[in-house]
């Protein structure tokens, strides 16, 4: 059974007229004729009966017209989505991000994105850079907002904010309410870190301030769990670190884990926040890519 031969029998079944149902789908009426008596053989019995007065259903037809006027509907709604998947106006996109992003990068984007691309399902996963890039290489995603650029010539990036890091420690802290401290007094403090695998960039970032202050960290404990980090760092005298958005966010939330944050300087641990995107990335994540800032909006959390 083929789908003209549908549609030429439901054009039949609208007009009952053959000349008119012709005429309706640009065909010469022996070619529609021939259509019918192909679609009744397929189906093995007869859809439309005529005479020299009139054209009609058969009871047969006027059941197959029901059935067959709901497949001929789907495929073209399934046509239709598949040109707007095609032209990025349709689909779905998987968007991983980090805490910044979430805050600073996501709300404006998304806005655009879904005024101007209604159609598109956004699914939106939170993760530590790392997690994300093998996510991103393996399918999983289709968008990352991480720290760092890649090193891969499979991937694409895009800068979108720097970032500075702050020493999150508990309220009994001997830093808790200080203003700022010289990134070298952690010499004389035990931290919380984190894999190097979980975030590359922020890992490295840390322990470059600590090289340029001539510093060894003392690293007590690892969590790869931004949450984890804070909760143990209020109850031990331990001195963990997070992003300036996190650290701040976290501080303001009511019934929060119980600590505070403080601003490291001398030098200032910064990090770059990127999108990431596979080098051929189709026009979905195009459409997505073009709400993101601009380039000139660049901004310093």
């Amino acid at each position: 059974m083929e789908l003209r031969h549908v549609r030429s029998f439901l054009a039949i079944a609208d007009e009952l007229h053959f000349g008119r149902a012709a005429a309706r789908l640009h065909l010469a009426q022996p070619s529609l004729s021939q259509h019918l008596r192909q679609l009744e053989r397929s189906v093995g019995v007869e859809l439309v009966s005529r005479n020299s007065r009139e054209v009609r259903l058969t009871p047969a037809g006027v059941v197959f017209r029901e059935l067959a006027g709901d497949i001929v509907e789907r495929v073209q709604r399934a046509e239709e989505a598949a040109r707007a998947a095609a032209a990025g106006r349709a689909g779905t996109i998987r968007v991983g991000y980090n805490f910044p992003a979430g805050r600073r990068v996501l709300p404006g984007t998304l806005a655009r994105f879904d005024a101007r691309h209604r159609e598109v399902d956004v699914v939106m996963a939170e993760m530590r850079t790392g997690p994300q890039l093998a996510a991103l290489q393996d399918g999983r995603l289709d968008v990352a907002m991480v720290y760092g650029e890649p090193a891969s010539n499979g991937l694409r990036s895009r800068r979108l904010l720097r970032v500075p890091l702050v020493a999150v420690v508990g309220l009994e802290h001997r830093w808790a309410g200080r203003d700022g401290v010289p990134f070298e007094e952690l010499a004389g403090e035990s931290c919380i870190l984190f894999h190097r695998a979980q975030s590359s960039a922020m890992y490295d970032a840390i322990f470059s301030a600590a090289r340029a202050s001539g510093i060894r960290l003392n690293v007590a404990e690892e969590v790869d769990d931004p949450g984890a980090t804070a909760i143990i760092a209020a109850v031990k005298p331990l001195v963990g670190f997070a992003s300036a958005l996190r650290g701040g966010f976290a501080q303001a939330a009511p019934g929060g884990p119980g600590t505070t944050t403080v601003r490291l300087y001398d030098p200032v641990p910064l990090l770059d926040l990127y999108a990431v995107w596979n080098a051929d990335p189709g026009p979905l994540v195009e459409s997505f890519l073009r709400c993101l800032p601009d380039a000139n909006d660049r901004l310093r959390a």
